[in-house]
C-alpha cells in the first residue's frame, strides 16, 4: 500500500488531481486512505473471495445503468463489463453506497443472499476503485462514494 500511495503522490505531480481531492495540507488523496480503514476493509473483503459458481453478470450494475418505470425494470444499459461472474457482485455494485436499500433489493432478488459477501464486495470494489476514480476526475471522498463506504464498514 505504501508503494501504491507513493506512486499516487508522485503521479499527482504529473497530472494534478481536481482541487476537491487535495486536502488542506496539500497531500493528494489519489490513492491513500487511513491504514486502519484499509486493513479493516481487507478483512471484510475476504468474504467476497469465497468459492462461487459463475453466472452471467452485468459487471457494473449501478443505479445509473438501470431504467425503472413504476415497479418494473424497463431497461439496463452499459453491458461492456458483462460476462461470467459472481451474482452477488452485481447485487453489491447496485447497492454500493445505498445500504438502506439492501433489504429491498435482496427481497426482489428472491434467492439466498449472504450479506457478509455483499459487504465484502462493497469493500473490495471500493478498495480497487479509489485510484481509478481520482485519476478520472471523480472524488471518492464525497458522501456515499468509495471512501465514505469504506469508513462506514469500520
Amino acid at each position: 500500500m505504501t508503494r501504491r500511495c507513493r506512486r499516487g503522490l508522485v503521479g499527482a505531480a504529473r497530472t494534478s488531481p481536481p482541487s476537491s481531492i487535495v486536502n488542506a495540507g496539500g497531500w493528494s488523496r489519489t490513492v491513500c486512505c487511513p491504514a486502519g480503514v484499509v486493513a479493516r476493509n481487507r478483512r471484510i473483503a475476504e468474504a467476497a473471495l469465497r468459492s462461487w459458481t459463475p453466472v452471467f453478470t452485468h459487471g457494473d450494475l449501478q443505479i445509473d445503468h438501470v431504467f425503472v418505470e413504476g415497479n418494473e425494470i424497463t431497461g439496463v444499459l452499459d453491458w461492456s463489463e458483462a460476462g461470467p461472474g459472481d451474482a452477488l457482485y452485481d447485487l453489491a455494485t447496485l447497492t454500493l453506497g445505498h445500504e438502506e436499500h439492501v433489504g429491498d433489493v435482496v427481497a426482489g432478488y428472491g434467492g439466498d443472499v449472504d450479506l457478509k459477501v455483499v459487504r465484502g464486495w462493497w469493500s473490495l470494489r471500493c478498495l480497487r476503485g479509489i485510484r481509478w476514480l481520482t485519476e478520472h476526475g471523480f472524488d471518492p471522498y464525497l458522501p456515499g462514494c468509495e471512501i465514505d463506504v469504506l469508513r462506514s464498514r469500520m
